[in-house]
Order: C-alpha cells, then sequence, then structure tokens
C-alpha cells in the first residue's frame, strides 16, 4: 500500500509520474531526449544559430534590462547567454542536455565569454548550484515544455531567484502559431505533452499576475541574414517583480 502523499512536492512528482518515461521533453528521459536532438549540429534549426533572441536584444537596446546577474533557464547551445555576457551580464545558464551544454562551453571557450553553465533540472539546481538573487531570469523555450502542475514549480523558482525589482523575460509558443492548446486535463490524460504547450497573452498574464507587466508581444520575425533570432510562432514577454 502506497501513502506517502505528505507534502505539495509530494503531488508534484506524483503528477509527474503520470506522464510515460521519454514521451516528451520533461520527464526521466528528457536530457537523452535533448541530447539526441542538439547531436547534429548541422540540421537547419534556427535557434542553433548564435544569435540572440530579437526581443531580448530590444530589450537592452532600449534600456529596459542592464548588466546584472543573470540567469538563463533551459539555455541550450548559449546563444543568449553569450550574448548577455558579451554585454558584461554575470550570467548562470542551466539546460537538462550534456550535449547542449558542451557545445554552449564551446562557444563560450571560442569567444572568450565568460558564463558559469550548468548541466541538469532547474527545480532540483535550486539547492545546488543556483542560488541568490538574480536582476534578470531569462527563459527561451523551456516553459512551454512544462507539464501544467510544473508551472507552480516554476513560479516558486521565480519566487526565490528573482532579486527585488528583478525582471522576468520569457518566449514560448503562441496559441494559433505553435504548440498544443489541449486543455490542461487532457495531457494527463494522454500521458504526454504533445511536443509543448501553447500560450495566449490572457494565460501568460493570468500565470505571471504576480508581476507587473512591462510587454507581451509576438516575437518578430528576422530574414536569414539577420544577426538577431526571430520567429513569429512565439510570444514574447518581459516582467517585474515588485
Amino acid at each position: 500500500m502506497d501513502r506517502n502523499i505528505r507534502t505539495v512536492e509530494d503531488v508534484l512528482r506524483l503528477l509527474d509520474g503520470l506522464f510515460a518515461s521519454g514521451a516528451d521533453r520533461w520527464t526521466g528521459n528528457a536530457g537523452s531526449w535533448w541530447d539526441d536532438f542538439y547531436a547534429d549540429r548541422s540540421r537547419p534549426v534556427p535557434f542553433f544559430a548564435a544569435k540572440p533572441d530579437e526581443n531580448l536584444v530590444s530589450y537592452v537596446d532600449r534600456g529596459l534590462v542592464a548588466p546584472g546577474r543573470t540567469l538563463d533557464l533551459g539555455c541550450g547551445p548559449g546563444r543568449n547567454a553569450l550574448y548577455l555576457a558579451s554585454l558584461g551580464f554575470e550570467v548562470d545558464a542551466v539546460d537538462l542536455s550534456p550535449v547542449a551544454v558542451d557545445w554552449a562551453r564551446e562557444r563560450a571557450r571560442e569567444t572568450g565569454a565568460e558564463v558559469r553553465f550548468l548541466c541538469g533540472d532547474a527545480f532540483a539546481l535550486l539547492d545546488d548550484g543556483i542560488h541568490g538573487r538574480y536582476d534578470l531570469v531569462y527563459d527561451s523555450g523551456c516553459f512551454h515544455h512544462l507539464p501544467p502542475h510544473r508551472r507552480i514549480s516554476y513560479l516558486a523558482l521565480l519566487d526565490r531567484c528573482l532579486a527585488p525589482g528583478g525582471l522576468f523575460g520569457l518566449t514560448c509558443f503562441a496559441a494559433g502559431a505553435m504548440g498544443s492548446e489541449l486543455p490542461d486535463a487532457e495531457f494527463y490524460r494522454r500521458s504526454r505533452l504533445e511536443g509543448g504547450l501553447a500560450y495566449t497573452p490572457e494565460s501568460l498574464r493570468r500565470i505571471f499576475s504576480g508581476l507587473t507587466e512591462i510587454e507581451v508581444r509576438r516575437m518578430r520575425d528576422e530574414p536569414p541574414g539577420s544577426t538577431r533570432f526571430g520567429e513569429p510562432f512565439l510570444w514574447t514577454g518581459l516582467f517585474r517583480s515588485s
């Protein structure tokens, strides 16, 4: 007989277990899934290029964010982390995939950028690697791969990591353009996330209602020769903590 539920974290882990192992990019084999994804660097994946998000560049150019202590969630090959480091930001960057992190470290060595890369689950690393408060937490494509119940963990991470007045930046799948639009409950019936969850501006505003919205908009399309990454199937958002 299993009667071990006592804490919120126990409930969250129980819900984690409802998803088939290896079925998506969050479950126990997620690191391996992403390792396979990043293994062939020659694949025509737009965000493999060493280009920062156009919205992130826009935040810097408009003075909305300034150099400070930064956490990059789901950093992949490090394109945003390296951009921020080149501008004097002190960057910690985390990703589930050892292959992605190794690639990011190679890029850092090639460019001379100083970034502290961490490999693992950001929630687990809160007690082992991610510590203190950050002036900026930036997430380009991590949030939409979380199951609905892990939004609780995500908000707790922001509450713990964002400095007073700190900024949270986000890009995620846009409803009507990319990602699954199934109701939250349906993902538990199917035991998978269908590749990632789509969000509307209204849902993002509700989820992050504890923060002050600065800007929520569609990511701008960028031509192939641009020095920035931009795809209109994503929402971008910038919020400030109190």
